[in-house]
């Protein structure tokens, strides 16, 4: 029996379709083996979008810095695992959990001692900075380990996959979709539906009322910042086994979640999360009945919602 590879040119990665039911149905003309394909990938790119998106929209909606150096964040998340486990063995498991606090730690130092310098002012000098701090962080790494790009072994645990009969799922591609939507949800209800997140909305909104209630606001404020830096390298982890790791895969990136924060609504935390996973979704489609505009139907969307909505599908108008 004959398999079909789908290869996406982003995603370095196969998915199989076995012959049989899958090849025989077809939908505007696409197997449906094909367009399944087509539609994991779509989720799995939607899954990374979304924990970038949200790490972005956390940052932006609590702090009002528009951070250029979250591509970077995510590319240190996914070059620190590779690391860790050539230099001290360090494994997936563990790495899932040591990373993003590691990534986040950087992340508190920027804000401490540089984004701090500039609170209050003008949106662009939080972009320009963060914008050279990521170019210096890539021109570091590239130095050292070039461009080339570094491989980390799939955990022998997720190795191989279910044939769902109309397509194969690998085991790694359904667990990268179900951790990150966790994480989103988890994330979102945090914020939105705990004391915390109403101490965090707060201080940042009103920081000098929450000082005389003796809330550490500064503190409050690096925190916040380290965790959207998290989400970054968290999804920095799970990309590791499925992308091929360099000093310059975030600034690829980077430009494709802003346009998915900027579609939901800068600062809407559920609407990064919504949007990213229907932006993977509607690459996926692109890819399958058009391929020659899947690079710019998320850019196209974003100008269509820009015209008729400019606070995003899911901001609030000014």
């Amino acid at each position: 029996m004959r398999t079909a590879g789908i290869h996406d040119n982003r995603t370095p990665y196969y998915v199989f379709a076995s012959g049989g039911v899958g090849s025989m149905v077809t939908i505007f003309g696409v197997p449906l083996a094909v367009l399944s394909g087509q539609l994991l990938i779509g989720v799995i790119n939607g899954a990374f979008y979304a924990l970038l998106s949200l790490g972005l929209a956390i940052i932006f909606g609590l702090l009002k810095i528009i951070n250029f150096a979250h591509g970077a964040m995510y590319m240190l998340g996914a070059m620190a695992t590779v690391v860790l486990f050539d230099a001290f063995g360090i494994n997936y498991w563990v790495a899932l959990f040591v990373v993003p606090v590691l990534v986040g730690l950087v992340g508190v130092v920027i804000e401490y001692f540089l984004l701090r310098r500039i609170a209050g002012q003008d949106h662009i000098y939080s972009l320009l900075l963060t914008f050279g701090a990521a170019l210096l962080i890539q021109g570091v790494l590239t130095n050292f380990y070039g461009v080339s790009g570094l491989r980390y072994a799939m955990p022998d645990v997720f190795k191989g996959g279910m044939n769902l009969g109309f397509m194969f799922l690998p085991y790694y591609r359904a667990w990268v979709i179900a951790v990150a939507l966790l994480v989103c949800f988890a994330t979102w209800f945090m914020i939105e539906k705990t004391k915390l997140g109403a101490y965090l909305r707060a201080g940042t909104e009103d920081s000098q009322l929450m000082q005389g209630f003796g809330i550490n606001v500064p503190l409050l404020i690096s925190l916040t910042y380290g965790f959207g830096v998290m989400l970054a390298a968290f999804a920095g982890v799970l990309a590791a086994p499925i992308y091929s790791v360099t000093p310059i895969m975030g600034s690829h990136l980077l430009i494709t979640v802003f346009a998915v924060v900027v579609i939901g609504g800068m600062g809407s935390i559920g609407g990064a999360i919504i949007t990213g996973i229907l932006m993977g979704v509607v690459e996926g489609l692109t890819k399958t009945f058009y391929p020659p505009a899947s690079s710019a139907v998320i850019f196209l969307v974003m100008v269509v919602v820009l015209m008729c909505r400019p606070a995003g599908l899911f901001g609030k108008e000014a």
